[in-house]
């Protein structure tokens, strides 16, 4: 298998940030990367998820 052409390299960049990828650039803090990006609402969500369960325990697995 070869290496991929700039269409094939942004189409395949489109389809990883459509699914919740996010590409981050090099900086002077870090870097390159990817990450898993949510929306407000996402994170909303799982703020409300992780407030319903009351205390913290051990789990029994």
């Amino acid at each position: 298998m070869g290496a991929l052409d700039a269409a094939e390299v942004q189409a395949l960049t489109d389809a990883l940030t459509y699914f919740g990828a996010r590409f981050i650039p090099e900086s002077d803090r870090g870097g390159v990367g990817v990450r898993r990006k949510f929306t407000r609402t996402k994170v909303e969500m799982i703020d409300t998820w992780e407030a319903e369960g009351g205390p913290v325990g051990e789990d029994d697995v």
